[in-house]
């Protein structure tokens, strides 16, 4: 039995865009150990999926907390691993693959001087799914399958959600407002005027947009800081629709099957990074700011 190790440290959209390789590495691994090394936001997902054996939680030390760096690289010596998949493929794990010293694993990566690089200088051009697959494909793995949630379920009965609603994400990274639209509320005024009862979804830090968001239309029903990645998941599953930034939670709603409007403003890019599944429209502007309410209703589909 070979033990190998996977490189995934987040955030929560590239975790979800990765599921379809970890799919594939763990079909293509299936009588080896295979451990995920990951930050802790994350560690509850992996061990859910059923990829991995074991799943390690990476404290990522700051550059100046050496000891630190020397117990991990400790740890990853004798983790006795035969091969590393590096997905994250950044400076901080091009860092892990030198703590392995000159008895280093076979890795599939970009980490200079690894065993099976992944060999395409335009690779920072592809959509991370595309990337990903490449990478797989040149250490060995043919196939790799999309990203897939199907096994990622809660239980929202206690929500008490109507026959017919539809999802709204308002939130987004604070550090980075001009990839948030403002027009939320709006656009919860006008999909309750269509029957479609607004369902807010967000983090605790997201409290004061969604309430906002409520009190402009009181027939939304606010789940700020109620749902875990499963909940998101399952409401995702029963909605009739969902509009939201270029967040997170928009990447679990996408690949879970709903029907997905996802806002992008020139802060980002779609074609690297955007959500996957069955039913995504992707609508960009330069800024947010001149996105109309009208235009999003357009852009909307509806789940049949």
């Amino acid at each position: 039995m070979k033990r190998l190790l996977v490189i995934k440290l987040g955030a929560l959209g590239d975790m979800v865009l990765a599921t379809g390789a970890f799919q594939a590495i763990r079909g293509h691994h299936a009588g080896d150990h295979l451990v995920l090394l990951t930050t802790r936001a994350y560690g509850g997902l992996a061990r859910a999926s059923g990829y991995f054996d074991d799943v390690w939680i990476d404290r990522r030390p700051p550059p100046w907390r050496f000891w630190d760096w020397l117990a991990l690289g400790r740890r990853l010596r004798r983790g006795g691993f035969d091969r590393v998949y590096d997905l994250q493929h950044s400076t901080r794990s091009h860092m892990y693959f030198r703590l392995f010293g000159a008895a280093r694993p076979e890795w599939s990566g970009v980490a200079p001087g690894c065993s099976h690089p992944h060999a395409n200088p335009d690779r920072d051009a592809m959509h991370t799914v595309e990337r990903e697959a490449e990478q797989l494909a040149m250490a060995g793995i043919a196939a790799t399958p999309p990203p897939d949630l199907s096994w990622l379920t809660g239980d929202i009965s206690a929500f008490g959600l109507p026959a017919r609603y539809a999802l709204l994400v308002p939130g987004g990274s604070a550090h980075r407002p001009e990839k948030r639209w403002n027009g939320y509320a709006a656009a919860a005024t006008a999909l309750a005027a269509r029957g479609l009862c607004p369902v807010l979804i967000g983090a605790a830090p997201e409290h004061a947009v969604l309430a906002a968001i409520a009190a402009a239309c009181p027939q939304a029903i606010d789940l700020c800081g109620q749902t875990d990645f499963a909940a998101i998941a399952a409401c995702a599953r029963g909605a009739a629709a969902a509009v939201g930034n270029d967040t997170g939670p928009m990447h679990i709603i996408a690949t879970a099957g709903c029907p997905s409007l996802v806002l992008f403003s020139a802060a980002s890019r779609p074609a690297l990074t955007a959500p996957r599944g069955p039913r995504v429209t992707i609508l960009q502007r330069d800024s947010l700011a001149d996105l109309e309410v009208d235009e999003v209703m357009a852009g909307l589909t509806l789940r049949d």
